[in-house]
């Protein structure tokens, strides 16, 4: 997403507090995604994490289930702790060029690696109320990312800093309709939040509004080519500024599942998780050079900003609507005495992320339209256990993530790609009472073409390379 002010035209694409949506996450929590496709997480369960979330909620014994599908508490026997943080290190390079709306190019470094490590959190807790009921909690972050390139890189009027997350607090309940069959539902409260910088390119914005004021017939085409000439002097190629957005918002929403005992081997689990919106509202702050200060107190200048309703770049307020998607998963596990197999299937319904709206508090700051127009993704997994002995279990898992981006409307904030991911992980039961796990995953991503137009007219092109990986842990008690 873009985030500079173009205070001149409704077509373009300013400030945008959005990427809000960026979804607009990951992924701040975590970088890009970790797992799963653009800004959206499942680095909830280290045991799951082991068999690339492969029977995720029909394996059995695993908590998140409280946050992934209720009603598989039916299979939780008991009261139970579990914690689980995962270290997420993404990385993301890209390569390419970058021109301005006149064709020049742009000056600057390849912005380094803009990826991170963080960690990721998630707590759960289950208990049963007699002998249908069960409830539990859980704390959880299901979208986020994080990308920072060099400040002086040819993509900055694209993108600089780009942080967003959503924490999720939800409270379940589940219902043994039978012996083998349970229902569940949850309601759930998210804060989703969003920091995004970005460079302001002032001398495409001196010559935008020179070119928009002889369009507009307010200046003569020979005065308007002597105007830019004297922008070009007074503001150069390079002047440059940054803008910083902030901002966040809580909304509620739910989810449903059920649980099937097919055969005492087989288990299978559906879970529909509501989409959740958001009116993302928050601030924008603009660092201004002394020559573009000079630039906007020139009579010409100053009296089309008159016009506009005041003037840009100051600190003012925003909202965007965002809404983060729908999911829908389907969860299978098959039993043995030395070893279990799992699948899941997970459909993402990227496809509401078609527009970003931007409302601004400054009347300079006319209501802006980004385009995502992103499609639906698809999560496939295949993994399982070999229990080893009494104490340790050994996991491992395959999955293919699709990507919801394009070329065409693909960002350096979110560079996105098809991925593949393949995991591995231990389990050892320390006690009755004490279960261990760790996970690794790594992620291999398709290269993901870029072709962005920042809000100035900049134009990025390339390619950006990118790469995770995953590390978790867990520790769970039951009572």
């Amino acid at each position: 997403m873009q985030m500079s002010f173009r205070p001149f035209s409704r077509a373009g694409r300013p400030l945008t507090l959005a990427a809000l949506s960026l979804a607009i996450l990951g992924s701040f929590a975590a970088p890009q995604s970790a797992h799963a496709s653009a800004f959206q997480l499942h680095e909830d369960s280290a045991a799951a994490m082991g068999r690339a979330y492969a029977g995720s909620t029909t394996a059995g014994g695993d908590v998140s289930v409280v946050a992934n599908n209720p009603a598989a508490m039916s299979d939780l026997k008991g009261t139970y702790f579990q914690a689980d943080v995962t270290a997420i290190n993404f990385g993301t390079t890209f390569s390419g060029s970058a021109h301005d709306a006149l064709g020049r190019p742009i000056s600057g470094n390849g912005g380094g690696d803009a990826g991170t490590t963080m960690p990721v959190p998630a707590l759960f807790f289950a208990t049963q109320l007699g002998d249908k009921w069960h409830v539990g909690g859980s704390f959880t972050v299901p979208f986020g990312f994080q990308t920072e390139y060099d400040q002086q890189w040819i993509g900055r009027y694209n993108a600089i800093k780009s942080k967003f997350e959503s924490l999720d607090i939800t409270l379940s309940a589940s219902y043994d309709v039978t012996d083998n069959f349970a229902l569940g539902v949850s309601g759930i409260a998210q804060k989703t939040s969003a920091e995004l910088t970005s460079a302001i390119n002032y001398n495409a914005v001196g010559l935008g509004l020179v070119n928009q004021a002889v369009a507009a017939g307010a200046i003569p085409p020979a005065a308007g080519q002597a105007f830019a000439q004297q922008v070009n002097t007074v503001v150069p190629p390079g002047s440059d500024g940054i803008a910083r957005i902030k901002g966040d918002d809580w909304a509620y929403g739910y989810q449903v599942g059920m649980f099937w005992k097919i055969t005492p081997q087989d288990k299978f689990a559906l879970a529909y998780r509501s989409k959740i919106s958001h009116t993302i509202t928050g601030t924008a702050n603009f660092t201004v050079p002394a020559n573009v200060q000079a630039l906007l107190a020139n009579p010409t200048v100053a009296g089309l900003l008159a016009g506009a309703g005041g003037v840009p770049f100051t600190h003012t307020q925003g909202t965007a609507p965002f809404t983060t998607p729908a999911v829908a998963t389907a969860s299978y596990w098959h039993q043995e005495e030395k070893f279990g197999l799992g699948m899941d299937v997970a459909w993402t319904k990227w496809d509401s992320f078609k527009n970003l709206n931007v409302y601004y508090a400054n009347p300079a700051q006319p209501t802006t339209t980004e385009v995502f127009n992103w499609k639906n993704s698809w999560y496939i997994a295949i993994g399982g256990d070999y229990y080893l002995n009494d104490k340790v279990t050994l996991r491992g898992g395959l999955a293919l993530d699709t990507t919801p981006t394009s070329t065409a409307t693909r960002d350096p904030r979110v560079p996105d790609a098809t991925r593949q991911l393949v995991s591995f992980g231990v389990e050892y039961k320390a006690s009755e009472h004490f279960v261990l796990n760790a996970s690794y995953a790594h992620i291999f991503v398709n290269s993901a073409r870029i072709n962005s137009t920042s809000s100035t007219g900049d134009v990025l092109t390339g390619s950006s390379d990118d790469y995770g990986n995953l590390l978790s842990f867990s520790a769970q008690y039951k009572f």
